[in-house]
């Protein structure tokens, strides 16, 4: 079935739908979906259907914003039993830190981190797909209940500095002025937030660890509570590493707290290649930025991971047989 998802996060895609004026009846069948599983938000369903669907979805409709329409109406609550253990956290950050720690329960193709910097804390999220690609609705739909999902437990506390998206901006922003507290930043390095340090520790007031303790214990019972491949796991972790230049399996290895021998064990095991799965994941990133004209040709190589251009020139023409000019100048050349 491959990486699955919960459909907590996609409960009100038919409510969107339904708004726009769209039966989705045929997409779904063709998908091996139903209204059914999008209606239970515990079903998992696989996650390259869900971000196919969210993608196909606003192309049909045309709706840019499809996926951030299906955030705006999210809950936490929507999230289930994840959603009790969230709301009973101390602060902000100790409730991210619990989403990181429980996301393979929700989405296997979410990544979150969250790093301090001075006085800010930046959280970094991705919807990482595999064979479907990375998609502007699944980011939006990520971004969209995470900030929810913040607003939601600080209230008017929660005044995030910048939202970050590394697509273009869509022609209208009123959804997403709506949606998102803070600056607005397209064609960004990341998709994440960054907010004061502060904000992230200003106490909870409705917090009651006994019943996130209860909520704690139910989680660790509930059926197919299953931790995610290793594979999956470096994956994800070096998606969000390359931009920041540390990309190292001892950076990763660090991140899922094992030391390197075990982690290339584990990667042996699973037939994997640490500096191979660099590659894949590059490849992967660069065409998505290639495509976005917005982004110099400096800016992918620092994306990537390349502090000196030329090495990225040199990457990209082994990987692809030409430069990254060449290869824009030809993208130019057959779309005209």
């Amino acid at each position: 079935m491959g990486t699955l998802i919960r459909t907590g996060v996609m409960t009100n895609y038919l409510k969107v739908a339904q708004q726009l004026s769209f039966d989705p009846k045929l997409l779904l069948r063709k998908l091996g979906l139903s209204s059914a599983m999008l209606a239970d938000p515990e079903c998992l369903i696989p996650g390259s259907a869900a971000v196919t669907l969210l993608k196909e979805s606003a192309r049909i409709t045309q709706c840019p914003t499809f996926g951030l329409r299906v955030a705006d109406l999210w809950q936490l609550s929507d999230l289930g039993v994840v959603s009790v253990l969230l709301t009973h956290q101390r602060t902000l950050r100790e409730a991210v830190a619990t989403l990181i720690q429980y996301r393979h329960l929700l989405n296997e193709f979410l990544v979150i981190r969250m790093e301090d910097v001075g006085k800010k804390v930046i959280v970094r999220e991705e919807f990482v797909a595999d064979e479907t690609g990375t998609s502007v609705q699944s980011t939006e739909l990520v971004l969209g209940s995470l900030s929810r999902m913040c607003s939601t437990l600080l209230g008017a506390a929660w005044h995030p500095l910048s939202v970050h998206f590394t697509h273009d901006a869509p022609p209208d922003l009123r959804l997403h002025r709506r949606v998102f507290v803070g600056k607005l930043e397209f064609a960004s390095s990341f998709n994440g937030v960054i907010c004061r340090a502060a904000d992230m520790d200003f106490p909870n007031p409705i917090a009651d660890p006994v019943m996130a303790r209860h909520a704690q214990r139910l989680l660790e019972g509930l059926p197919g509570a299953r931790e995610p491949s290793v594979v999956l796991e470096v994956r994800k972790a070096i998606y969000l590493l390359l931009p920041v230049g540390r990309a190292t399996i001892e950076q990763v290895a660090q991140g899922l707290g094992m030391n390197v021998r075990t982690l290339q064990r584990q990667l042996e095991s699973a037939g994997m290649v640490f500096s191979d799965m660099v590659n894949g994941v590059r490849r992967d990133l660069v065409v998505h930025y290639m495509e976005n004209k917005s982004h110099s040709l400096g800016h992918i190589a620092e994306a990537l991971g390349y502090s000196a251009y030329g090495s990225f020139v040199r990457w990209f023409e082994a990987q692809f047989g030409m430069t990254p000019s060449q290869w824009r100048s030809a993208k130019s050349a057959k779309g005209r």
